[in-house]
């Protein structure tokens, strides 16, 4: 019979008994584990001295001996020769001390795990009858990639002391353009504070107890105010509660992620930040546009379309080799453009404006800057939008006049 447990190595004598590359892949876990290993081998592989270099590990040059097993907790013998690696195991039996023997597991009194990690959670697979390592790495591979996707129970189910708050950004839209990072911590919060744009279709897979907390701004109205949203990260999180604060796009870009870690910090509550697909470059790509290109565009400026446009906004206007980007500014698109046409941009600079990208309601709206905002009101534009002007927004950039067939798709062809 086997028992799986999980053990501390930290400042304990490990003994690696053989210096081969099985031995270096073992002392690398070890070693991750905090171990004080010992290595004993007449000679070393590279991958292995490097190891002894590297980390300054006692190496002992020489064959196996008895007394190496001083003060060990844990040996490893991997020597490529079966009788010294049953002589190490029997030796660490009448020392009642625990043997991996990479030679034949069955002949040792422990076996390592396939492991997979997530966040503070270790996942461990053995054999429970012989051994078979291929197949106990294909089923830890199987569990990780349940992990990964967020598609397993990873919750604490108590409260701790103090909780944490995460800023997860979400990206455009898709939940399988979210980060692995962000879906680990979503199966891993207790509360999550959501907006509106973003991966929403993540929440439906949370456990029913997760609380959901929707602050979700929309043009024109914001019922939860930012001071009221930083109330609601530092309250769950000085409740002992994982709190997920779940954005589309990338919570430093135009997210006010800023004013959420400073709240948090202030109130003394550990937070993080896992970083996003921005809709500045994921919204006009999925309409095949670029927003760099080479012989093309070589600068990008972002702006918030909301804002009067800045004299460095109007520059980039009227610079042939800068794509200007403008989000969340639909409604200010006629005096937005306006404004550009006044400080020197010129008429006919290629626009486009994406709606809802990276979903079935997208939307590709063109025009040259001097029209762009008339077709924007006869095509009825509204937000999620992101506007692009500059020559990588021109149809055929990309496939010439390839891009004008009705066969042929980049992104989005929609107009």
């Amino acid at each position: 019979m086997t028992t799986l447990m999980g053990i501390s190595l930290a400042g304990r004598r490990v003994v690696a008994v053989g210096g081969g590359d099985v031995a270096a892949r073992r002392i690398r876990r070890f070693l991750a584990d905090a171990a004080d290993v010992l290595v004993v081998a007449p000679e070393l592989s590279t991958a292995t001295r490097r190891l002894v270099e590297d980390a300054g590990l006692e190496w002992h040059a020489r064959g196996f001996r008895t007394d190496d097993l001083d003060d060990a907790w844990l040996v490893h013998t991997a020597t490529g020769d079966q009788r010294v690696d049953d002589d190490v195991a029997a030796a660490c039996e009448r020392r009642r001390i625990l043997c991996v023997n990479a030679g034949d597991g069955t002949h040792g009194t422990a076996r390592l795990a396939a492991e997979t990690r997530s966040g503070d959670s270790i996942v461990g697979v053995v054999s429970a009858e012989g051994v078979d390592p291929g197949r106990t790495r294909v089923l830890r591979d199987a569990i990780a990639d349940l992990l990964r996707e967020g598609r397993l129970p990873l919750r604490r189910r108590r409260p701790t002391s103090v909780g944490q708050v995460h800023l997860v950004g979400g990206g455009p839209g898709p939940i399988d353009l979210i980060t692995v990072r962000g879906r680990r911590l979503l199966a891993e919060a207790d509360v999550v504070v959501t907006d509106r744009l973003g991966p929403t279709a993540v929440l439906s897979e949370l456990d029913a107890d997760v609380e959901i907390v929707d602050v979700g701004k929309r043009p024109g109205h914001h019922p939860v105010p930012q001071d009221e949203i930083n109330r609601i990260l530092v309250d769950r999180a000085l409740a002992g509660r994982r709190v997920v604060r779940l954005k589309g796009g990338d919570p430093f870009v135009y997210g006010r992620g800023g004013e959420e870690v400073h709240a948090c910090l202030a109130a003394g509550i550990p937070v993080d930040v896992v970083p996003g697909i921005s809709s500045v470059v994921a919204v006009p790509q999925a309409a095949g546009i670029p927003v760099t290109h080479r012989g093309t565009a070589a600068a990008l400026h972002v702006v918030n379309g909301q804002d009067t446009p800045t004299e460095a906004t109007l520059a980039s206007l009227r610079d042939p080799g800068t794509t200007t980007v403008v989000l969340m500014g639909v409604s200010a698109l006629a005096g937005f453009a306006a404004s550009a046409l006044a400080a020197g941009a010129p008429a006919d600079l290629p626009a486009a404006i994406v709606e809802d990208g990276h979903s079935d309601r997208q939307r590709t709206t063109r025009a040259p800057l001097g029209e762009i905002a008339d077709a924007a009101a006869t095509a009825g534009v509204r937000n999620p939008a992101v506007m692009v002007f500059g020559h990588v927004s021109a149809a055929d950039l990309l496939l010439g006049e390839a891009s004008r067939s009705p066969d042929t798709r980049v992104g989005d062809a929609r107009t």
